[in-house]
């Protein structure tokens, strides 16, 4: 059995709800905010490829599909494929002091010599993913908050 991953996180950002939508919509543009995403290129106008590398001595490469964008709703989904294999998700909704993004990952590991070190690793895998969350909600709400 392949593991699976389930994370969950949440940013609070004091930024307009649209304005933090219309950011994440744009995973081309993660780079230039949120520093371990490593490069973020269009295949076409729904898929993307995406280099991430965190603390951990991996870089993983991903495609992300988009399977869900509404504005009004403030949903956003994509598909993974790649070394990570899943979905991940983020809602956008207004607080009073700006938006919250809740983020929804359920992934599986596809790459075949790091599957069976996952049941050792996961609190390690676990951190990683946790870095990496609080660096990109920093780097959101420094560009947002900015003015750039």
């Amino acid at each position: 059995m392949t593991p699976t991953f389930t994370f969950e996180d949440h940013w609070e950002i004091a930024a307009a709800p649209g304005r933090v939508f219309e950011m994440l919509a744009r995973p081309e543009g993660y780079p230039t905010w949120w520093p371990e995403v490593r490069s973020a290129t269009r295949i076409d106008a729904d898929s993307g490829r995406v280099a991430i590398r965190s603390t951990l001595p991996y870089t993983l490469t991903l495609v992300l599909t988009r399977e869900a964008e509404d504005a009004r709703q403030g949903l956003l989904r994509v598909r993974i494929d790649g070394d990570l294999a899943g979905w991940a998700s983020y809602r956008v909704s207004a607080t009073p002091s700006g938006a919250r993004a809740d983020y929804h990952q359920v992934t599986s590991v596809q790459v075949s010599w790091l599957r069976p070190l996952v049941p050792v690793l996961r609190p390690l895998l676990a951190a990683n993913h946790a870095a990496m969350m609080r660096s990109g909600r920093a780097g959101l709400s420094r560009v947002l908050t900015s003015g750039r």
